[in-house]
């Protein structure tokens, strides 16, 4: 804390200035000479003592060899020159003293003698207290004749305090002079430093910056002066420009809000535009999907209808695909992809994967080997979720692998997790890609020529979906051409080695007919869907807007209804909400069939009274079992 004259007066500060700058100054100079001094009388003494040391051992080696104490005595002697040294001894190789030599200092001031307890065999040293003891040894020819030991005075406190009073002594000198030299510059330039005060004050006070401070000399405070004029000018001319700037950024302020909100708006209209997309892409692959099983049906086909039929079955599948990848951006962008966990059997979805992508990797003429553990291996996912996974995993797999490739599916169970591997010996991942290969909209074949297609979102999308199931997804290959390795892990429940057929509880089928109604204002997916379910053995009623089923429910009492939800009028929520009032409709399963699959969409069809909610196009196989089962299988 400042006393408060330094505060008030820049005359007292100045002059603190002064004689800090001097007494920080001496400070650090004086310690930094300490210390190189120390450090440097440190490393000469050890040095000094350290050759004394050596050269007495070479020119009492032969002394020591022929057994001559008095030539050793001689040669110690020597040691005389150096005021330093207190004690010096020739030891023989057990230890016991063969010559010595004490300094008569040493003797006259009765310093007591120390031996070293030290391993005499290794050349070194040791500080304790103000002694330094050094010692080295002899050796000839490999063998070890002794030892010299020198004891010496470390006087390095002594020089500490000698070196502090000469430093407080220069440092008393030196503040005296600078306290001089404070006070008269004090006088000298605080005087036109208070007039530039005084103006700086008034212009505070009025803001008034027409104001100017006089100038009474030419030397630095003059310049001080012009400057702090200049100052005022600047400042009244900034002070106009800050005033106008202030409304422009006002301005570009408002512009920037408004151009987030748009911002905010778009990626909303977004989403909501993929959303809608779907579903309208959705609503004409129904009616496709249906007049396709309609050709199914039993009937005389030539090959050529066979082949074009097959043909459009594959395409509208990968259109189907195309769709739910489209649908997933918005999913994976806005944080909204979501699971259904519970407890299943890893086999039953590595076999729906296989189901999935089976026909698609045989119609490129690849060699699927499938290798999957005996026991059953339980773990806790969403079905539905990780055979997406897998079957995207193995589509890829088929997608970049030449034609007749080789593909292995594998599982196996290590330190409690289910490792699931998909290799390919196809056409690899460049180093610098495996890096980015779990990105959006990232395609590892670029090339115009590549067979296969899509929006590159298959593997974004598995890898968010494993890490929902608390897992990771990897990625392994050795380069172009050499084929790659995706490599799903995944927490294991527990293995069941007495697990059942799990065929045995399944659900029998309903064998006779249901009444089922289906509502949608699409009349051509509705009319063909009647088409297969009547030749299923079904009796079915159309309704193509939420009015007209509400007034047929009543008195057709259907089991099933299937209902689309953006209709005009009513749309399929109202509608379900309806039925649901009507108490002959108590035991009716609702099942909404939409485009709109996000999961808004399912929650909105949960809460109006829906039991099922399928997306467009549904296979036949869903709707099949919802009406035969009550349930759809997973």
């Amino acid at each position: 804390m400042m006393p408060r004259p330094f505060k008030d007066s820049i005359s007292n500060k100045l002059m603190l200035v002064v004689m800090a700058t001097t007494f920080i100054t001496l400070l650090v100079y004086g310690s930094i000479m300490l210390v190189f001094d120390l450090r440097g009388y440190h490393e000469e003494l050890i040095n000094d003592v350290r050759t004394q040391a050596s050269i007495v051992a070479d020119v009492s080696a032969p002394a020591l060899e022929f057994n001559d104490p008095q030539t050793a005595s001689q040669h110690l002697g020597l040691l005389r020159t150096r005021p330093v040294i207190i004690h010096a001894a020739l030891l023989t190789p057990s230890g016991e003293r063969f010559a010595e030599y004490i300094s008569a200092r040493s003797t006259r001031e009765e310093e007591p003698i120390a031996w070293p307890s030290r391993n005499n065999r290794v050349a070194g040293y040791v500080i304790e207290g103000n002694r330094l003891e050094v010692w080295q040894p002899l050796v000839k020819d490999g063998q070890i004749l002794g030892s010299v030991y020198i004891s010496a005075r470390y006087e390095l406190s002594n020089r500490l305090v000698n070196y502090v009073l000469i430093l407080v002594g220069v440092m008393a000198a030196s503040l005296g002079f600078a306290l001089f030299i404070a006070t008269w510059l004090r006088g000298a330039l605080t005087g036109p430093i208070f007039a530039v005060t005084d103006i700086a004050r008034q212009v505070m006070q009025t803001r008034d910056f027409a104001l100017r401070a006089e100038k009474h000399s030419e030397d630095e405070i003059g310049v001080l002066v012009d400057a702090f004029n200049d100052m005022l000018r600047e400042i009244e001319r900034r002070a106009k420009a800050l005033e106008a700037s202030n409304h422009s950024l006002e301005h570009e302020m408002s512009e920037r809000q408004a151009a987030e909100r748009a911002l905010r708006i778009a990626d909303r209209r977004k989403d909501e535009f993929l959303a809608t997309l779907a579903h309208e892409l959705r609503n004409p692959l129904a009616p496709l999907a249906n007049g396709l099983r309609i050709l199914r049906l039993p009937g005389q086909m030539s090959p050529e209808q066979q082949t074009a039929l097959v043909v459009m079955e594959r395409q509208l599948k990968q259109m189907v695909r195309l769709v739910d990848d489209l649908l997933d951006v918005s999913r994976i962008t806005t944080g909204k992809l979501t699971i259904t966990k519970s407890l299943v059997d890893l086999q039953s979805i590595m076999q729906s994967a296989i189901e999935t992508s089976g026909l698609f990797i045989e119609e490129l003429g690849h060699d699927l080997e499938v290798d999957m553990p005996a026991r059953p291996i339980c773990i806790d996912a969403d079905p539905v979720r990780l055979a997406q996974v897998f079957s995207n995993l193995l589509n890829n797999a088929a997608k970049y692998t030449p034609r007749g490739g080789k593909i292995r599916f594998s599982a196996r169970v290590e330190n409690g997790q289910a490792i699931i591997d998909v290799v390919d010996n196809g056409i690899g991942i460049e180093a610098e890609m495996l890096a980015e290969i779990f990105g959006m909209f990232i395609q590892v074949d670029q090339s115009l020529e590549r067979d296969q297609a899509g929006l590159g979102v298959g593997l974004a999308l598995s890898k968010r979906l494993v890490e929902l199931h608390g897992g990771n997804l990897l990625v392994g290959s050795a380069g172009h051409s050499l084929g790659s390795t995706f490599t799903v892990v995944v927490d294991v429940e527990h293995e069941n080695a007495d697990a059942g057929d799990p065929r045995a509880s399944s659900p029998k089928t309903r064998v006779e007919p249901c009444r089922v109604l289906l509502v949608d204002d699409n009349v051509d997916f509705v009319t063909s869907l009647k088409t297969l379910l009547t030749h299923s053995g079904h009796e079915v009623r159309l309704a193509h807007s939420g009015a007209d089923a509400l007034a047929m429910a009543g008195e057709y009492v259907p089991d099933i209804a299937f209902l689309d939800i953006g209709m005009p009028g009513m749309n399929g929520y109202d509608l379900a909400r309806a039925l649901r009032q009507l108490p002959e409709l108590a035991h009716c399963t609702l099942v909404a069939v939409t485009g709109w699959g996000q999961e808004k969409d399912r929650q909105l069809s949960k809460e109006a009274g829906f039991d099922h909610h399928l997306l467009k196009p549904a296979s036949l196989e869903d709707i099949k079992a919802l009406i035969e089962f009550g349930s759809v299988a997973t």
